[in-house]
């Protein structure tokens, strides 16, 4: 992610691994925030002609105003959202006093992001601390996306199940009336509660569900089969899959949870946000990225195959 990193800000003493951005000690107002992030400027739609002065119809190209850095090309009917329009948005979302915890621009200003704080909570005995992430894409290959994503302090997991009683993430595209879908996200994403609340009773119903080692088997050989018609390759990987997620199962902040639905789902989301992919990709932190709001393929399905097995 390093090079996909243009600017940034963090808040706190703990500087990212790769090493980019402004440090300051406490998080910032939206004001100080778009500054330090390095995103206070606008994106300006300029027409395209071809080399003989002809206008290109229909399609206008996505710059930058401070450097005319061109992002992309779009249809004349993309509605620009300004990164201050997303600024006020979270503010407008969060309400008064919000703070930044992080914000940034990635791959030459062609994606920007915004992450704040909202209130901790407690689910059984465990601290979580929440978080509004807000992404916009300007160079017509991405859409407007927010969601909330909670982190589990002691072991700096994230445990975004995909709950079917509560929406955790909002996206739309860049056609319409823009403001009126802001709205939108902004009733959908007031109802963060509901998801917190879910997820916290959802939680305490896993951590009082027994799910010893014969079910934790039968979910990991679903997804992670040890059949002999698999490529030695395969095998490998599935292997290596198993021996993660229980060492993680057997670490210590998991305990307490030990043979427990909320246990293994504990694991999963610590193997699933630390794990080494087997391939590293040049995409993979963009892709890790992502999954901050999209949620991370194998906890959902872990999540998804406990519950079945639960509840036959």
């Amino acid at each position: 992610m390093a090079a996909a990193v243009e600017t940034m800000f963090y808040a706190g003493r703990e500087k990212p691994w790769h090493g980019l951005g402004t440090q300051v000690d406490e998080a910032p107002t939206s004001a100080e925030a778009i500054r330090l992030a390095g995103l206070d400027w606008k994106v300006n739609p300029q027409k395209i002609y071809l080399a003989d002065g002809t206008e290109v119809p229909n399609f206008v190209a996505n710059t930058r105003d401070t450097d005319n850095s061109v992002f992309g090309v779009v249809t004349d009917k993309y509605k620009i959202v300004q990164n201050s329009e997303a600024f006020d948005f979270t503010d407008a979302l969060i309400g008064e006093g919000v703070k930044y915890e992080t914000a940034g621009s990635l791959f030459g200003g062609r994606k920007i992001w915004l992450l704040a704080k909202t209130e901790d909570r407690k689910v059984l005995d465990d601290a979580f601390e929440n978080y509004i992430v807000f992404t916009n894409a300007h160079d017509g290959k991405g859409a407007i996306r927010v969601a909330i994503t909670n982190v589990r302090v002691v072991c700096n997991n994230t445990l975004n199940v995909a709950l079917n009683s509560a929406k955790r993430a909002w996206s739309t595209k860049h056609m319409g009336d823009i403001q009126a879908k802001l709205k939108e996200a902004q009733r959908t994403l007031e109802l963060s509660n509901a998801y917190l609340d879910a997820f916290a009773k959802d939680a305490d119903r896993m951590a009082h569900t027994e799910f010893g080692v014969d079910k934790i088997e039968k979910v990991l050989n679903e997804l992670f089969p040890t059949t002999a018609d698999l490529s030695e390759r395969q095998l490998n990987n599935n292997r290596a899959t198993r021996e993660a997620i229980y060492y993680c199962y057997n670490m210590a902040d998991i305990a307490k949870y030990l043979g427990t639905q909320y246990g293994f789902i504990n694991a999963v989301a610590d193997f699933a946000d630390h794990a080494t992919p087997n391939r590293l990709t040049k995409n993979y932190a963009e892709n890790n990225f992502d999954r901050i709001i999209d949620g991370h393929a194998i906890l959902d399905k872990c999540y998804d195959l406990s519950n079945a097995l639960v509840t036959a």
